[in-house]
């Protein structure tokens, strides 16, 4: 990756690979005369790490709904392997897994039920479900939890079931919109682990909308979102080298004139 792309001259260096996981060109979104984004563009390749680092009203949360289709695309274009969302929006999402910042679970359903209602709406049958739902609550240490109201999770459970629900339809990208926030360090920590063993173990590829530094390795695929634009894109390590940091958190603060958390 490229340091320091910005605009129409990132989309024509990096968007060239066949079939990334995920690529969004030359984006632009507005809430009436507020513009939200502005000519954003990103590739983000199968089987990496992805990071969408930006503070709080940077644009990350309304480049999610764009992908996930919660909003339509109106300038500009986003697809998921291949797959145009506004054009095929079956194909794209069917590979792709979703969890959102505010918590989704039905506090009043077991996780159990949360999970096989899910897995219902994707067209997996039940026995297959209860299969894919057991393995998934042992890969994360909850299925001693599986007949417990969803309620009764702590905050760093429910990220993992709704992590796990993401995962039932074996999507190839999985997007994550601030998914610690709210979480102790501990369970913030468990989290983030968790998700890149998925993308070593399982290649997937994941985009991690973060505004906390301390969430990103050097290796990481990284693009800086700043007041809906794109001012960096590129590994961690080509950031701080790219602009003659010490570290993450100056080339962020370099960049953007504000400091990111830890």
């Amino acid at each position: 990756m490229n340091v320091l792309l910005t605009g129409a001259a990132a989309s024509e260096t990096t968007i060239t690979t066949v079939q990334p996981a995920l690529a969004v060109a030359h984006v632009s979104h507005a809430y009436g005369t507020r513009k939200a984004l502005d000519d954003v563009s990103l590739v983000l390749q199968q089987g990496r790490f992805g990071v969408l680092l930006g503070l709080n009203g940077a644009g990350k949360t309304t480049l999610f709904s764009l992908i996930t289709r919660l909003f339509d695309t109106r300038a500009g274009s986003i697809s998921v392997l291949g797959h145009r969302v506004n054009q095929e929006p079956g194909e794209a999402l069917r590979r792709l897994g979703v969890v959102f910042q505010a918590r989704t679970l039905d506090l009043d359903l077991t996780v159990m039920d949360n999970l096989l209602y899910h897995a219902s709406l994707h067209g997996i049958g039940a026995r297959e479900a209860r299969v894919r739902v057991w393995d998934a609550l042992a890969d994360v240490g909850l299925t001693d939890r599986a007949r417990e109201p969803a309620r009764k999770l702590s905050g760093g459970q429910m990220r993992r079931v709704e992590i796990v629900r993401a995962l039932l339809h074996r999507p190839l990208l999985l997007v994550l919109d601030e998914p610690t926030v709210g979480l102790d360090v501990a369970s913030r920590a468990a989290i983030v682990d968790h998700v890149r063993v998925l993308v070593r173990d399982r290649g997937v590829a994941v985009l991690w909308a973060t505004h906390l530094l301390d969430e990103i390795d050097p290796a990481d695929h990284v693009v800086v979102l700043h007041q809906g634009k794109v001012l960096a894109d590129g590994s961690a390590d080509e950031l701080v080298a790219g602009t003659q940091a010490k570290d993450m958190r100056e080339a962020f603060t370099r960049l953007t004139g504000a400091r990111a958390e830890t």
